[in-house]
């Protein structure tokens, strides 16, 4: 699926967000004006502007609208009993969003600056994977904590898809992204269940993920106990 999948049907705010999918598949961020998006949804700007503010706001509702119609129309990639098996699957979705979409990535993962907050579709996507990250904890398979495995994977799968978007569509080779996720794979899992294997590291991680469903224990301790099983997994 592409942006330019999302409707342009409806009301103001589907035409214009549906004008400036269009507009970003084509030309990129720089093709994205007020005037442009006004001409192709037929509104006038200070629609716009009541709508999302600015031009930021704009974009940002606009990847956040590409976003959840693509992970919309990926529920066949449901959970399946392998949560490894299923980050792959996952990375390989993320990697296929950003090749069919790069306007809308870049302006997603390729633009931040430090410090400054990041566009609500990237939140969305990073939710995503630490539903993944969270599911391989459980499962007694994580070696790491669970937001250092979520920052790697994070890191690891927007700067290879990154890379790929830089070169010519000709010359991209999908292989190294393949070799990035196997490594990182590697990095942060467990063939066998953690808990089973010596050391008190593993066995931090798996008890850590299922801090959730534990009721016998406060708020303050599950906290103070959280700190405790993260200090112990680093190390």
């Amino acid at each position: 699926m592409s942006v330019d999948d999302i409707t342009a049907e409806g009301g103001p705010r589907e035409r214009i967000l549906a004008a400036t999918a269009k507009l970003l598949a084509e030309g990129g961020e720089e093709a994205v004006s007020t005037r442009a998006v006004g001409a192709a949804a037929g509104v006038q700007a200070p629609t716009i502007y009541r709508l999302f503010g600015d031009k930021q706001g704009l974009l940002d509702a606009a990847a956040a609208e590409g976003f959840a119609a693509y992970l919309s129309d990926k529920t066949e990639l449901a959970f399946t009993d392998d949560p490894v098996a299923d980050l792959r699957a996952g990375w390989d979705l993320h990697l296929d969003f950003g090749l069919a979409n790069p306007a809308l990535y870049l302006l997603m993962f390729g633009r931040r600056r430090p410090g400054t907050v990041p566009p609500p579709a990237a939140v969305a996507g990073y939710e995503v994977l630490a539903t993944h990250i969270r599911r391989i904890a459980e499962a007694g398979r994580l070696r790491v904590t669970e937001e250092r495995a979520a920052q790697l994977v994070h890191a690891a799968g927007s700067g290879a898809t990154l890379a790929l978007l830089a070169q010519p569509a000709e010359q991209r080779d999908r292989e190294v992204s393949a070799l990035a996720r196997e490594a990182v794979i590697a990095a942060i899992t467990t063939d066998a269940p953690a808990a089973q294997a010596p050391g008190a590291a593993g066995a931090a991680v798996a008890l850590r993920a299922a801090l959730p469903e534990t009721t016998a224990l406060t708020e303050a301790e599950r906290t103070l106990l959280r700190e405790w099983l993260d200090r112990i997994a680093r190390h």
